[in-house]
């Protein structure tokens, strides 16, 4: 075979089309996602994230909301927005600092407990998973001596109903929440504070900047109960970091130093900070990478990694991936309305939001695209249609199966509807569809902006 520049050329774009189209990791691409929390409710994985800013002021975390996505089948993801903020809270004067939430269920209500640097820990309620969420205290819930220290709030209920919030770096620490999950016993610790004691039997053991003996915890803890043990992951051993964990039979202790989970590499962040979930008889590990931003550490998103437990209820090491879940537990059915911020990929575009339509995919380019993971098409579509929104000509969709160069289905042309807000349905036949494709919508046009678009569906 007479080698040329051509067919080298051609051999690694085939490559590179293989590599992106198995990609799952990070599993946000539209934002900047750190700190992971996920939270199982009703046959859905809730995922709230800290939200690092495209822009870093000071060389520092730029960090002003939270954000909430959602998935039923742990490759496709939907964008709820930004569901709470610095803003939400009345009585603080921050600029910056929106660090490391978690989120919990109880009695229909939802719970979301944020740290914000330099001002302790405070907990907002809704009365859904995505908000709007409010302020039910109108102050600190967590407001001690080391409030500098006080971030990363993880928290559990146990089976005899007890809640417990722990947080901490570079120390653990917990209280007993009341049953109104906005306050807690101060009948124990220190004011209701209970300090962990840190041992290496606890905690591991390494050595301290100071050259003096300590353990391996450092921050971002993540309390859960599976079986009859308790579990406490963490970000471990200082900067650079990488997450290890310990377990106990009682939810305040004595905790057992087990090891590592996820060691250092190099297209991880210099922090991290993760979640384990069990969901549709699957464990998934959600951690942050820096890959996304080229390598920088204040740029993060989320990963996640699908493992099984040892017999004994052990973690395995779990190694960062590119390719993330690789199998999907439900199918998208297309012939009811999808959103368009509901994707598994996605290449140029952002979402954004209004009070008419919620969250929409915007700024749409030449050549950009959306992937859609499992979609089963059944017996057949013939047609596709999209609502949109344009003040100019628009652009088209080109709907392809299988990756962003696959089977052209069919193109619907995206003609101006009066304005960027100014929503209509358009749509355009297809070729016959059948079976489980993943579905890319590439997006074709001229110069700038195209058009922003809401949902989409099949018929």
């Amino acid at each position: 075979m007479k080698i040329t520049l051509k067919l080298i050329i051609g051999i690694y774009v085939f490559i590179l089309s293989s590599f992106v189209g198995n990609t799952q990791n990070p599993v946000i691409q539209t934002y900047y996602t750190a700190d992971p929390a996920p939270m199982v409710y009703d046959g859905t994985v809730y995922l709230y994230t800290s939200h690092d800013e495209d822009e870093t002021v000071k060389n520092f975390f730029t960090m002003l909301d939270w954000r909430c996505y959602s998935s039923t089948d742990m490759v496709n993801w939907t964008d709820h927005g930004a569901v709470a903020s610095l803003k939400s809270f009345g009585w603080l004067d921050k600029q910056n600092g929106a660090w490391a939430p978690q989120c919990i269920e109880r009695n229909g209500k939802f719970y979301l407990y944020v740290p914000i640097h330099g001002e302790g820990i405070s907990v907002l309620v809704s009365d859904s998973p995505t908000g709007p969420f409010i302020d039910p205290v109108g102050k600190r819930l967590i407001d001690s001596d080391h409030i500098w220290q006080d971030i990363d709030p993880t928290v559990a209920v146990d089976d005899n109903g007890q809640a417990y919030l722990y947080w901490g770096n570079p120390k653990l620490w917990y209280v007993k929440l009341n049953e109104d999950m906005i306050s807690f016993d101060r009948n124990i610790g220190e004011n209701g504070i209970v300090s962990v004691e840190m041992t290496t039997e606890a905690f591991g053991s390494k050595e301290g900047r100071d050259g003096k003996p300590g353990t391996t915890y450092t921050e971002g803890p993540w309390f859960y109960k599976r079986n009859n043990l308790y579990y406490m992951v963490y970000a471990a051993a200082g900067i650079p970091e990488y997450i290890a964990y310990s377990t106990s039979p009682s939810p305040e202790g004595p905790w057992t130093y087990k090891g590592n989970i996820m060691e250092r590499a190099d297209h991880l962040a210099f922090t991290n900070h993760s979640g384990i979930i069990d969901f549709k008889g699957n464990s998934y590990f959600f951690y942050h990478t820096q890959e996304l931003s080229g390598g920088e550490g204040f740029k993060r998103s989320t990963s996640i990694e699908q493992f099984k437990y040892n017999s004994d209820g052990t973690i395995p090491l779990i190694k960062p991936t590119k390719e993330g879940v690789k199998e999907s537990v439900f199918f998208i059915n297309p012939y009811t309305r999808v959103q368009a911020e509901t994707m598994a990929w996605s290449e140029g575009v952002k979402t954004a939001g209004d009070m008419q339509t919620n969250v929409f995919v915007t700024k749409i380019n030449q050549g950009d695209y959306i992937k859609v993971r499992n979609i089963d098409f059944g017996k057949g579509a013939k047609k596709f249609e999209a609502n949109v929104a344009s003040d100019l000509s628009g652009g088209s969709i080109e709907i392809r199966i299988d990756s962003n160069e696959g089977q052209l289905l069919g193109t619907l042309e995206v003609t101006g509807t009066g304005g960027d807000k100014n929503w209509k349905t358009q749509s355009c036949k297809i070729d016959k569809a059948k079976g489980v494709h993943d579905v890319y919508l590439v997006f074709k046009g001229g110069d700038g902006e195209l058009f922003n678009f809401d949902w989409w569906k099949f018929h």
